[in-house]
């Protein structure tokens, strides 16, 4: 890898760096969440043992490990690029000797891994302290779970890169930004695992790339998915990685096209 897209990563964590408290705050925050889930959870339970293939236990460690899984994969991408194409700051970027897309990739990996180190291992660490989280005991569990999650990163991020790019057809894609973050957050099965949707929508689910951001890495996690169906759903989640290369690339070439500047 070129070591110029490799200190994008490094200048992406330094940046993130500088604004560390905001994501010490956020791990409370993250926690507080985490945490009235639990107790909704638990009220849901009552004396039932098993709902939609969960035990509480597992339903307890799925709700902690899948928020914050998010803190890993979320990025602003999606508004950034958008940012850049209405400034008509990205024709600069066309001439520059780089890929656009793969520099924006290296900077959401930069804020990614920030997030992992300083948000999501030390809040998970919190929350199983405060709450009945059972992590795997299992070390090949841990780094399948590891890979799953940069899958997560990777999908998150083409969707975001292909709504950012929306901005290049449409005016203001505020409004695609804002339901993009909503169907993520609802159908990937942070909100409600897909096993709880209706059965038309939790199949229509299977066919769409949300799965693969949280519910398929969470489900091997706690351990629902084991064995040699691990490497099946893994296999959804890079299917998924390289399908969506083709829409992006698809969108990217029709929209170096049409560039339209606001304002002077």
């Amino acid at each position: 890898m070129n070591s110029a897209y490799l200190d994008l990563i490094r200048i992406r964590f330094l940046m993130m760096l500088a604004y560390r408290v905001n994501y010490y705050s956020g791990i409370v925050i993250y926690t507080i969440n985490i945490g009235a889930y639990y107790f909704l959870w638990e009220a849901i339970y009552g004396d039932q043992k098993l709902l939609a293939g969960f035990t509480l236990a597992q339903m307890t460690t799925y709700v902690a490990v899948s928020w914050m899984a998010r803190a890993f994969y979320f990025n602003n991408l999606d508004r950034e690029i958008a940012n850049e194409i209405r400034d008509g700051s990205v024709a600069v970027q066309f001439i520059r000797p780089y890929n656009y897309l793969f520099v924006k990739l290296m900077q959401g990996f930069g804020e990614g891994l920030f997030r992992l180190l300083l948000f999501m291992g030390p809040g998970l660490a919190l929350v199983c302290l405060i709450f009945p989280v059972k992590l795997p005991s299992d070390p090949g569990t841990w780094v399948i779970y590891l890979f799953m999650l940069l899958f997560s990163f990777l999908i998150n991020t083409q969707i975001n890169m292909l709504v950012g790019l929306f901005a290049f057809f449409v005016e203001n894609n505020e409004g695609m930004l804002r339901m993009k973050r909503v169907l993520v957050d609802l159908f990937s099965g942070v909100i409600v695992p897909i096993t709880f949707f209706p059965g038309w929508l939790a199949v229509t689910m299977k066919w769409l790339p949300f799965q693969a951001i949280t519910f398929i890495p969470s489900s091997v996690f706690t351990g629902r998915v084991t064995g040699a169906e691990v490497w099946r759903v893994f296999g959804i989640q890079v299917i998924w990685f390289v399908a969506l290369i083709i829409p992006i690339a698809w969108v990217w070439r029709q929209a170096r096209t049409r560039l339209f500047v606001q304002g002077g």
